[in-house]
Parts: structure tokens; C-alpha cells; sequence
């Protein structure tokens, strides 16, 4: 079986974790993160730009009071160059990973592990908000259309972990796996993983996809090691005195 290709994921990023709103400006796809986080909030290119279409972004970006954040897809060598000449500044490099759903959800977690739940329980928003993941993220969550759920872990009777997980184009996608501290190296991220895929197969999904920083080595190492591939990877540039 064919893995989805990055342009695949792509869309599956847009579908699972929604802008506010989103338009075409010229050559560009303008995001209204609303706190949202990066994802929600960069510019992209639709095809191939110049140096010249580079202001157009920055002023729609501007406008909406967002930081000047494009998102660099393995197609925008040339963007990538022209923003650097600007200096941009090149942010959270990422992995996209997918794998087979079959090959992920082999072997359900131990009982009272992990739960599905929807809408996220206030003890899961505690966790999301001890790892930096606020309302923002949670209206991203809210506002997706697409079959959707979290996935609630628990260690020793005690909730330790949550993640969200969305469906659309073929593809579950995991995001905003956060781990309590006092719930790390247990194993719990990787019962979560697992139980998100047998969510996503009752769905009908044919894959398991999801992105992490390329800095965050525990997680590439934990999703490689369940045999999920590199398929992709994209970064951003900002520019060097501004927020994201």
C-alpha cells in the first residue's frame, strides 16, 4: 500500500485543524489563526512566487493584526531563498509521518488506559494547558467539521495524557498529543497512539498520519519505532523580531 504523500497531508492538516478563515489573496492562501498556533496562522503559496508577491502576504497578514509567518512546503525552494534574503528566520522545522492503519492498530491498550471522548473533559484542557496548548487550540478543535475525537490517557487511575484526533481525505491525523510530566516514559504516548488508530479504523480510515517538530526526539523515536515513515516535512519562516 502506497503512504499519502506530503500534498496529501497537507489538505488533511487544513481539514483537521481548521483556520478561522482562510482566503485567496493573489498567489497566496492567507490564514486567520485566531491563537490558534502556527498551523492556523501562516501564508502559503499556491504554485510558484517571486520576491515581487512577497508584500502582498506580509500586508493581508498585517491586516489581520498576525505576526509575518509563511509556512515553506517542499515545493517553495524559490520562497524559501527570497524570504531568507529578508530575513526570515527559519522556525519549527517538522515531520509529516504516516503509516497502513492495520499496522498501527494491532493491539488495543491495556483497560482503562484510554478512553475516546467528546467534546475533551476539563481535566483533558488542564493537561492540554500545562503543555502550553490554550483556548485557541481548543476552538481549532471545536471548529473542525470532520469525524473527530480525543483520546484520554490515564496511568494508575489517574488522567496523565489527552490528544485530539480528525478524519478527512483518507487519514486520521493525531494532533496536540500532550503528556503530563509525571505521566512521561510509561508507555502512555504510545497507548494513545494506538488507540487513535482503532478510532480511526472504525471510521473507515486507511491511514495514520500526524506531525511532530523534528527537534522533539522522543517523539520521532516513538513514532518510528510503531513504523511510521517520513513523508513529508515543511518549516516556517518569520520574521526575526516577531512573535508567533
Amino acid at each position: 500500500m502506497n503512504l499519502p504523500n506530503a500534498q496529501t497531508l497537507y489538505a488533511v492538516i487544513d481539514a483537521t485543524w481548521p483556520a478561522a478563515s482562510q482566503r485567496v489573496v493573489g498567489p497566496w492562501v492567507i490564514r486567520e489563526g485566531g491563537s490558534g498556533g502556527s498551523r492556523v496562522s501562516a501564508a502559503t503559496a499556491q504554485g510558484v512566487v517571486t520576491a515581487d508577491d512577497i508584500p502582498q502576504a506580509e500586508a493581508a497578514m498585517a491586516d489581520l493584526g498576525q505576526p509575518l509567518l509563511f509556512q515553506i512546503r517542499e515545493t517553495d525552494t524559490e520562497l524559501d531563498t527570497n524570504l531568507a534574503n529578508l530575513d526570515y528566520i527559519i522556525k519549527d522545522p517538522v515531520n509529516l509521518y504516516a503509516a497502513p492503519i492495520d499496522l498501527i492498530a494491532t493491539q488495543r491498550p491495556p483497560p482503562v488506559t484510554c478512553f475516546e471522548v467528546w467534546p475533551p473533559l476539563e481535566t483533558q484542557k488542564d493537561i492540554w494547558g500545562a503543555g502550553g496548548i490554550g483556548a485557541g487550540r481548543i476552538a481549532v478543535m471545536d471548529r473542525a467539521p470532520h469525524p473527530k475525537t480525543t483520546i484520554l490517557g490515564r496511568k494508575n487511575d489517574t488522567p496523565l495524557g489527552t490528544a485530539y484526533v480528525g478524519f478527512a481525505h483518507g487519514c486520521a491525523m493525531i494532533h496536540a498529543l500532550e503528556i503530563l510530566v509525571t505521566g512521561r516514559r510509561l508507555g502512555l504516548a504510545r497507548h494513545m497512539t494506538q488507540a487513535a488508530a482503532f478510532w480511526a479504523k472504525s471510521q473507515g480510515a486507511d491511514y495514520m498520519t500526524l506531525v511532530t517538530t523534528r527537534a522533539n526526539v522522543g517523539a520521532n523515536a516513538l513514532y518510528t519505532s510503531l513504523g511510521m515513515q517520513v513523508v513529508g516535512q515543511y518549516h516556517y519562516r518569520i520574521k526575526e523580531d516577531a512573535t508567533a
